[in-house]
């Protein structure tokens, strides 16, 4: 994979074949580990091995797509086919939220985390009707190149990079935290150098090539994911039931659960208060916060804006419209398998951890202990000795792990569910290689958003629009660096409200950008005044309230915990603040409090995650009336508007290089 030839007709014809022996490769190398596994090899050994044969692979990937030309750097020439492209796209967006997290908040919401499945997988039926195809059509690099040329100018431009650096900063953040935390379980490091030992691997990945090698990359991570998330429960899935489709048999799991639920009720493993049923809904969310942050995630899908750029590499209109219903597919094989893993995650632990004596919990359990990720009877379980003390200071404690004694972050659920289950070690580090797969494929695309939107659309598009090529494309290696180790830092000082900001990004890209990209594309009348002055006030509503609801609910907002913990029956609530502060036995209070979904209610009583949907109203209404206040667009532009919504025909924006 040369420099000369990434971009040749031979290179693309021969993608099946190379993928198909990387693939064979993977195969035989997680089997090769297992017979060492099976030979006495310490599993330290095939940690390291694991994550440290997949960085090297991404990273050789990234080093031979290095690339000169701008146009590789930005949009990889635009020659990735529609499949291939899907691939990738579904590596972007399954982040170390949807690898790591979507599992585990299912694994404590139930039916309520369904929620997130449907949102954003449904962003992309969004962005191939509404937004994708024509980004495309108009053949710009970022999505502030669309905004400045369509709304004419250079204010649009900026206010659509402050949008996009708002929302990428703190999710690329969340996906190193992810790196730190897989790489300090399994490499043995602590979390602060291993922060910046994922952001080795992630820049890479990313610097030289650009969005070339991030491409590349990115299908090769694909497939490492995928791979890592099926396994466990196929396994789990025909151990269980004889059935090796997790799909299939989710329902019989489902069912034991709720049997299982029932039986630690009656035998005193649990109490009223802290058991929430699997399966019954409204029990975390309203119905009105349910529907709200299923719709924010939708559309807030449809405008992140390092999902668009993926769009911007096609080969056509046609081709890009292709890639969204590939991007669905291959999302499509994690989401759909995402409640089945929750539930087989949930039948392990209320069959090998609750209920089991305290001095005879699996060393396991301690790993992740140590590092503050699981905790005994409100301390972390860092070893026998610490949970007995801890639980015995409990009166009346029965000396066995009960449901409301135990309590692990929802981050940890699908990484520790291969050892729950007593799976093989190769399995445990396979899935942490998906997990880490997951987060640097998501990372390099949300850094190449940012530094993007800077160099080009900041740097060459503003500051000095007669660079050289060599100039732009150092300016934007210099400040993916910037970007990256900044990142990176943050990360490091594990900012306790980073987790619940990664949901903020979609209400920030749906206030900030959805309205003017679909008026833009769909409504020749708007003008640039009304667009600037929709992004404004539907950017600037949604971040006041979010702010407000978060860091100040004395101004008038009432401040609870995880939105609509009530009983649905009585209204009364399920969950007291100040409980939960003073009562750390209390598995219910301490999950509600530290949960990353964890939110206030404001206004309307909307969580606060689904900001959007008071923003992105407000947006569209201002665009509509100032645009009808305002001189209609040029003859010019409107017919490049049409241009825009053809299918077939040149592309409108011919970009120098």
């Amino acid at each position: 994979m040369t420099a000369q030839t990434a971009g040749g007709s031979d290179f693309i014809k021969n993608l099946g074949r190379m993928y198909g022996t990387y693939t064979g490769g993977f195969v035989a190398f997680i089997i090769l580990l297992a017979i060492l596994e099976q030979v006495g090899v310490p599993n330290k050994i095939l940690g390291y091995l694991f994550v440290g044969f997949t960085i090297a692979v991404y990273a050789v990937i990234g080093v031979l797509s290095r690339t000169a030309q701008v146009s590789e750097y930005y949009v990889a020439g635009r020659v990735v086919p529609a499949f291939y492209n899907g691939m990738a796209t579904g590596a972007d967006w399954m982040s170390a939220a949807s690898f790591v997290g979507m599992a585990g908040t299912l694994f404590l919401l139930g039916y309520d985390g369904l929620t997130w499945v449907l949102g954003w997988t449904g962003g992309y039926v969004l962005v191939s009707i509404l937004i994708g195809p024509y980004l495309r059509k108009f053949g710009a690099y970022t999505v502030p190149d669309f905004m400045a040329f369509r709304f004419g100018g250079n204010t649009a431009r900026m206010i659509a990079v402050v949008v996009l650096v708002c929302c990428s900063f703190t999710y690329v953040t969340a996906q190193i935290y992810g790196t730190g935390i897989i790489a300090s379980r399994f490499l043995g490091l602590s979390f602060e150098i291993a922060v910046f030992a994922g952001l080795a691997g992630i820049l890479l990945c990313s610097m030289l090539g650009g969005m070339k090698a991030v491409t590349w990359t990115q299908i090769a991570q694909y497939v490492v994911l995928i791979i890592a998330y099926l396994t466990p429960i196929v396994i789990l899935s025909t151990k269980h039931y004889g059935i090796p489709i997790p799909e299939l048999t989710y329902g019989q799991a489902i069912a034991e659960i709720t049997a299982r639920e029932q039986q630690m009720l009656q035998t005193g493993l649990t109490t009223a208060a802290a058991l929430k049923p699997h399966i019954q809904p409204f029990i975390n969310y309203t119905p009105l916060n349910f529907f709200a942050i299923c719709f924010c995630m939708m559309v807030g899908t449809a405008s992140l804006p390092h999902i668009l750029m993926r769009y911007f590499t096609t080969p056509s209109v046609r081709e890009a419209r292709q890639s969204v219903a590939w991007s669905l597919l291959f999302i499509f094989l994690l989401y759909f398998s995402a409640p089945a893993y929750a539930a087989f995650s949930k039948l392990e632990v209320y069959t090998n951890v609750i209920g089991r004596d305290l001095t005879q919990v699996r060393p396991w359990l301690f790993t992740w202990g140590e590092l503050g990720l699981i905790q005994i009877c409100g301390k972390n379980a860092t070893s026998i000795d610490a949970i007995v003390a801890a639980c015995k200071a409990i009166a009346g404690h029965p000396g066995v792990v009960r449901l409301q004694d135990f309590v692990i972050n929802t981050d940890v659920i699908v990484l520790s569910t291969p050892e729950i289950a007593g799976l093989p070690y190769v399995i445990s580090g396979l899935v942490a290689a998906g997990g880490l797969a997951a987060a640097l494929s998501t990372a390099d695309g949300l850094l190449l958003a940012i530094a993007n939107a800077l160099s080009h659309d900041v740097y060459y598009k503003m500051i000095d629009p007669n660079a050289p090529t060599v100039r732009r494309l150092t300016v934007a290696r210099v400040l993916l660096f910037f970007v990256a180790v900044l990142a990176a830092y943050t990360a490091s000082t594990r900012p306790a409200d980073i987790l619940a900001m990664v949901g903020w990004a979609f209400s920030l890209a749906m206030a900030g950008n959805f309205p003017a990209l679909v008026m833009g594309v769909w409504w020749k009348r708007s003008t640039a005044a009304g667009a600037i002055a929709g992004m404004i006030a539907g950017f600037g509503l949604c971040l006041l309230y979010l702010i407000v609801t978060r860091y100040f609910p004395g101004f008038g907002v009432k401040y609870l915990f995880m939105s609509s913990l009530t009983n649905p029956a009585t209204g009364a609530p399920l969950v007291d603040l100040a409980k939960a502060m003073t009562a750390p036995n209390a598995m219910e209070g301490l999950v509600a409090a530290s949960h990353p979904l964890a939110s206030k209610v404001g206004w309307f009583g909307l969580n606060n995650i689904a900001a959007g949907l008071i923003g992105m109203p407000v947006g569209f209404l201002v665009i509509y009336v100032v645009s009808l206040m305002t001189p209609e667009p040029s003859k010019e532009m409107q017919d490049y508007v049409d241009e825009i919504r053809k299918p077939r025909g040149r592309t409108v924006l011919q970009e120098k290089t």
